[in-house]
């Protein structure tokens, strides 16, 4: 029997991007570590991923040749290394920069390029922000793909939308992935369409959705986009301030079905509680701000204290989701912010994972993950050669 492929997660936050290699379903996925800076964060990676070392410590202080005999990995045993570094740690970044462990200007990415060269996996996948394509002048992206190729590693990106490959969500993002010299893989076709499409780049051939590929949802089968109500509409009815524990109606669609598996009883379904005067901008609420009477709001971007759509994917879910001033967060149907359950589910999240922390922190991990789901595509993208 082949052994499973190992993975490491770095910035891996609440785990949700490798919990998703580890539900793919070509492959077999094992994630080995985990490492975050936010301690609340590893908690919850720790909980979901009970094999796996959870260290809480910044990348950029980690000796990798040391963890390398902790995790008793010889060097190339490693299948996979993945992770988004924030993007504050692109302002630094310099072409000619030592990817040397010691190196004390290392930053955030620069400890992702040492830690691949420690371990010297079969490939790497990292996410990040659509901005780092254009991100000085194009100049930080470059700047990456030379620093892998130093270490013997050929690099290729594109941007991509979560909602074209079944997450319920518009969440556009660019992925980068990593071979060996050698090695070659085939980037996963959109499986889902819809009327929103990924953000602009003047290279169209970085592009990964329908119409790139001459795909077009009138004239193939492609799934249309899971919408908002195709993910969260079997969750109980919640008012604002009230929670509900367990189920009340049975699943309605393939995605309500894939996120409750087994589960029994329902977690973090619960409403934030708003005061008159924010009830009474949600009782207005509509597609952006301009449907609230002027007198009711006094500042604030097009996208706030708005109602999302029903029968489309979401908006891009951010860390403030239970709070209507945030971007796009108003249920379709009832008069309240998004339950951190529903905020879940837009990202993909099965209902069984299991989330460590207060509230406040529990909706940070959300809105900051990487959707599960988008972390299967791109394992079963990559695992001819993560296994190789």
């Amino acid at each position: 029997m082949a052994k499973p492929t190992k993975i490491i997660d770095l910035f891996c936050g609440t785990g949700g991007f490798s919990k998703g290699f580890e539900n793919a379903v070509d492959g077999d996925y094992r994630v080995v570590l985990g490492v975050d800076i936010r301690r609340d964060s590893v908690a919850t990676f720790g909980a979901n991923h009970n094999d796996a070392l959870a260290l809480c410590e910044d990348v950029r202080g980690v000796d990798w040749e040391g963890m390398r005999e902790r995790l008793d990995l010889k060097r190339g045993e490693l299948g996979v290394v993945i992770g988004g570094p924030p993007c504050q740690g692109f302002s630094s970044l310099r072409p000619h920069r030592s990817s040397n462990v010691d190196d004390p200007r290392n930053d955030l990415f620069l400890s992702f390029v040492a830690c691949v060269e420690s371990f010297r996996p079969c490939t790497f996948v990292m996410e990040n922000v659509v901005g780092l394509a254009t991100h000085n002048g194009g100049r930080d992206i470059t700047a990456i793909e030379e620093a892998f190729g130093r270490i013997g590693y050929v690099c290729d990106w594109k941007i991509l939308n979560a909602a074209h490959y079944g997450v319920p969500q518009r969440r556009e993002r660019l992925i980068m992935i990593g071979t060996q010299r050698g090695a070659s893989f085939a980037w996963p076709e959109p499986t889902h369409a819809s009327d929103h499409t990924t953000i602009g780049y003047r290279d169209h051939s970085r592009m990964l959705r329908p119409e790139s590929r001459g795909l077009f949802a009138e004239t193939i089968s492609l799934e249309h986009a899971v919408s908002v109500m195709d993910a969260i509409g079997d969750l109980p009815t919640v008012a604002p301030g009230a929670e509900a524990a367990e189920y009340d109606r049975p699943a309605e669609t393939d995605f309500q079905r894939a996120r409750r598996g087994r589960c029994k009883r329902l977690t973090w379904h619960d409403a934030t509680a708003h005061g008159e005067h924010m009830m009474e901008i949600i009782r207005h609420s509509g597609p952006n701000i301009s449907y609230v009477p002027k007198h009711l709001v006094t500042s604030g971007f097009s996208s706030c204290y708005s109602r999302l759509a029903a029968d489309e994917p979401s908006v891009t879910i951010t860390v403030n989701f239970v709070h209507p001033a945030s971007n796009r967060c108003i249920h379709p149907v009832a008069d309240r912010a998004l339950t951190p359950r529903e905020g879940a589910r837009l990202q993909s999240f099965d209902d069984s994972f299991r989330f460590v922390g207060s509230r406040t922190q529990i909706v940070k991990q959300i809105g900051n993950a990487v959707p599960p789901l988008l972390g299967s595509v791109l394992a079963d993208a990559i695992a001819p050669i993560a296994a190789s």
